[in-house]
């Protein structure tokens, strides 16, 4: 039982990734209720404002969930990195049913009734109170129900934006190809929403039977609960999210990343006294760069090929040097410094199985196009959309296969490769999946692909205060060439080492990287 074993070893961050799960969908779901029960009354006695309220939160609830996490980063206040902006958008997807069924529950009110409470010379607050809110509880408590649900499988793709919980295992699953660790967030996951299903279940049936002076239990309990959300989530979002002595680190969400960010924080630990904060795993190459430019990462590790074509939007350059010089121009331009080369080049490879390497005897990309027509391609969504990517790549060699690629997640596309539900794939030249799953790398004949040097990109205003992680960074410049960045990416994909290992091992392989020594 491979999955008790990973949960027991890491029982400790295990624990902690479930209350921060609980604690987001709990303080989301508890402010919805504080608010959206009394927009829901608005909307059901007020409907020409009503309406468009409700139309509003139908909108939001059109947005995807990483688009609405990705609007909010460059926020101030209210966005950024980090539980914040996740309760933020927990809390807008779960003000919709709420005050749907609380409409619904006033609407399904007969008339008599309430003609009953104003003969009896009820105010609207008494009404209100006494009569409706009583009456309409199994519906508000359908609404609570759905809306902790749906924040329930919400929350876990807040973990790419560094808010933590269950999500993180799913993160690191699918990055590494890894169904245990996939199954260790998806699996409690799973287990909360059903708890949380069947507990408010209970609670509305309960509250559909009417019992003299019990109408009002459950909204007492349901109200501390909204007044505790909602002292939670100001607390949030006054506390300050960033402690100037601490630098921030972060990474993209896939398995090299994780690795640089965690060799970073290690050696910057090791090296000075400054207090690291680890922000790993986090989306893509918008949501990192999204966030350093907001203030929220000090650090982290780009590539100067995604740097020049989808941070700078500039046209590709195959000239490592003249890259490296216009990467580096235009971040100092806007506050941030690119400092040396970790030494490899972690460039874009078309891959394909050894067997049909060898079988149709392809080595080159050149080679493939001949045999492209009746191949599948599946591409990672980043590489369908850049300049670099594929539209430029089929210009280049005129490939044309046999159906539009299939988008998918790139760290899937490796082992849809080696499952034979594609063909081609666009791979990363480090990763340690190409060794495992048996995968050949084609020769890039005609140097379509530009360089893709991996560079520690810091804020500039960071490095003015701690002018002493310059010296401490460049310990790594030129100290990590192809081979050894594959080797770390094989440890952690294939023989299921943690980072923190994997880059422990590295150090001490390499006494080398040492700022004495290193300064000698």
């Amino acid at each position: 039982m491979r999955l008790i074993e990973f949960w027991l070893n890491n029982r400790l961050e295990f624990l902690d990734a479930i209350l921060r799960h609980l604690a987001l969908v709990v303080a989301a779901v508890g402010v919805a209720a504080a608010v959206g029960v009394p927009l829901g009354v608005l909307a059901h006695r007020r409907p020409r404002l009503g309406g468009p309220i409700i139309g509003i939160a139908n909108v939001v609830q059109t947005i995807p969930s990483l688009a609405m996490f990705g609007f909010l980063i460059p926020i101030p206040l209210i966005g950024g990195i980090g539980a914040r902006a996740a309760l933020i958008v927990l809390f807008l997807y779960a003000l919709l049913p709420i005050m749907r069924t609380t409409v619904s529950g006033l609407k399904s009110i007969e008339p008599p009734v309430r003609e009953a409470g104003v003969a009896m010379g009820m105010t609207g607050w008494q009404l209100l109170k006494l009569v409706e809110l009583p009456l309409a509880r199994p519906s508000i408590i359908a609404g609570l129900r759905v809306a902790t649900v749906v924040g329930v499988g919400t929350a876990t793709i807040a973990a790419a934006i560094g808010a933590g919980g269950l999500g993180e295992y799913i993160f690191r699953g699918v990055a590494s190809v890894d169904s245990t660790v996939i199954l260790a967030g998806a699996i409690p996951a799973a287990v909360m929403a059903l708890l949380a299903d069947f507990t408010l279940g209970w609670m509305e049936r309960r509250a559909s039977v009417r019992r003299s002076g019990d109408h009002g239990i459950l909204f007492r309990r349901l109200a501390i609960v909204a007044v505790a959300g909602l002292i939670l989530l100001t607390g949030l979002l006054l506390w300050p999210d960033r402690d100037e002595g601490r630098i921030v680190i972060g990474s993209k969400n896939f398995t090299e990343q994780v690795i640089l960010g965690e060799l970073l924080a290690q050696l910057i630990e090791r090296e000075t006294s400054l207090s690291v904060e680890r922000r790993l795993n986090l989306g893509d190459t918008l949501v990192c760069e999204t966030a350093m430019r907001a203030g929220d990462l000090d650090l982290y590790v780009e590539y100067t090929g995604t740097a020049l074509t989808a941070i700078f939007k500039q046209a590709v350059i195959l000239d490592s040097e003249e890259v490296n010089r216009r990467v580096s121009s235009s971040y100092a331009s806007t506050g941030r410094t690119m400092l040396e080369p970790l030494g490899f080049n972690n460039t874009y490879v078309i891959l394909i199985r050894r067997e049909d390497a060898r079988r149709l005897k392809i080595s080159t990309i050149s080679h493939l196009t001949k045999f492209a027509p009746k191949m599948v391609a599946g591409f990672g969504a980043a590489f369908l959309d850049r300049e670099d990517g594929y539209q430029g790549l089929i210009n280049a060699y005129g490939l044309r296969f046999a159906e539009p690629p299939r988008a998918m997640d790139l760290s899937l596309t490796y082992r849809a490769l080696a499952e034979k539900q594609v063909d081609v794939i666009a791979g990363d030249a480090t990763n340690g999946l190409i060794a495992k799953l048996d995968l050949v790398a084609l020769e890039d004949d005609r140097r379509y692909f530009p360089p893709y040097m991996a560079v520690p990109v810091i804020r500039t205003e960071t490095l003015n205060r701690q002018p002493e992680l310059r010296r401490v960074i460049s310990i790594l410049s030129g100290a990590i060439d192809d081979s050894q960045m594959q080797r770390m990416n094989y440890e952690a994909d294939v023989e299921r080492k943690e980072p923190r290992e994997i880059v422990s091992s590295f150090l001490a392989r390499h006494p080398e990287l040492n700022r004495e020594r290193h300064l000698n």
